[in-house]
């Protein structure tokens, strides 16, 4: 169960909605009485950061209560977002304001009270030197969380922005009910089915109720001429299937059922079972072979199809990529399964 507390004493019980290691953001929903509001935070700008600009840290520290530490931004993020790579130090904010155990998820604000990060670690090594996640990547995150696909496994194909109307498109992927429908990076949606959404969520929830079942209308702008598409959302494991996998790598995939788990005595394992390889193709160059687990493609696990297909079509032609399997040798009556990685060129 996880439990909310406010800061001036009200506890409400919490739904936990979804959430990844990636960005080491989760998604909780507040179970608050019907009609009652809570103030939302604002965002910082992204990038509106300067170095030597006076931050607060709030949290709860060590259980003692909300508590207030100020101090400057040290270090912005050192390199450009990655798409599907884990967060690292790399790519936090550095003050030295001070963070203790209790601060992990509170907020690191300007002095005009705006989100500017998420407070998430101190180096214990040193002095002074705690880290934050930029709120741009707080943002994304909540764009990648608060999706369709996450939510519904339903396939839109588009992140927007967070924020208020208009909702900015970020990206739109190839291939996807978004760009089939001519919706395009930079564009803003003005309304979704007649009406103009509040927000990020507002917009969602609107995309997720008609599900597969009928088209959702859109009017969107670009350099200021307006137009209206539909746009018809389609279950993911229609297109991120065993059959992208194997146009991708030249490997016939499956899911582990519980049935195959025991036959291959994979036990608990979870992942994407080989059940061909092709010759001549990336996966058999790369030593491949039928009956090897792959349990996550380029750090991202993969417990069924969808996920191992989503992170191969991002990947072009050329790329290499990495693949952590299990694969089962035999030492005369008794199968010992070993772990390995493999680096395959996507075809």
């Amino acid at each position: 169960r996880v439990w909310i507390k406010l800061s001036d004493g009200r506890e409400y019980e919490a739904d936990k909605l979804v959430g990844t290691s990636f960005t080491d953001v989760a998604l909780v929903k507040i179970r608050a009485k019907k009609g009652e509001k809570f103030t939302p935070v604002k965002f910082a700008a992204d990038d509106d950061l300067l170095l030597g600009e006076t931050v607060l840290a709030l949290g709860n520290p060590f259980g003692l209560g909300g508590s207030v530490t100020r101090g400057i931004l040290s270090s912005k993020s050192r390199r450009p977002a990655t798409e599907n790579e884990p967060l690292d130090v790399m790519d936090w904010l550095q003050t030295d304001a001070a963070i203790n155990p209790g601060n992990s998820g509170g907020p690191l604000v300007n002095l005009k009270g705006e989100l500017i990060g998420i407070n998430v670690a101190v180096y214990r090594e040193g002095q002074g030197i705690g880290f934050a996640i930029p709120a741009k990547r707080v943002s994304a995150a909540l764009a990648e969380i608060y999706s369709p696909e996450i939510l519904e496994s339903l396939w839109f194909g588009a992140r927007v922005r967070p924020g208020p109307a208009p909702i900015e498109v970020l990206s739109v992927q190839e291939q996807s009910p978004a760009a089939k429908a001519g919706l395009r990076m930079g564009d803003s949606i003005l309304q979704i089915n007649g009406r103009a959404p509040t927000g990020l969520i507002d917009f969602n929830r609107e995309l997720i109720a008609s599900k597969d079942k009928s088209p959702v209308t859109l009017m969107v702008q670009h350099d200021g001429a307006r137009r209206t598409m539909n746009v018809r959302l389609v279950p993911e494991n229609t297109f991120f299937n065993a059959e992208l996998v194997r146009k991708k790598t030249g490997a016939t995939v499956q899911e582990l059922t519980p049935r195959l788990a025991r036959e291959f005595g994979f036990g608990n394992l979870t992942g994407v079972l080989i059940a061909e390889v092709d010759k001549g193709t990336p996966a058999a160059t790369a030593g491949l072979e039928e009956g090897m687990l792959i349990t996550s493609v380029d750090g991202q696990i993969t417990p069924n199809v969808v996920p191992a297909a989503k992170m191969l079509y991002a990947r072009k032609k050329g790329d290499k990529t990495k693949l952590e399997v299990v694969f089962p040798r035999r030492r005369g009556p008794f199968i010992e399964y070993r772990r390995g990685t493999v680096e395959l060129q996507v075809q």
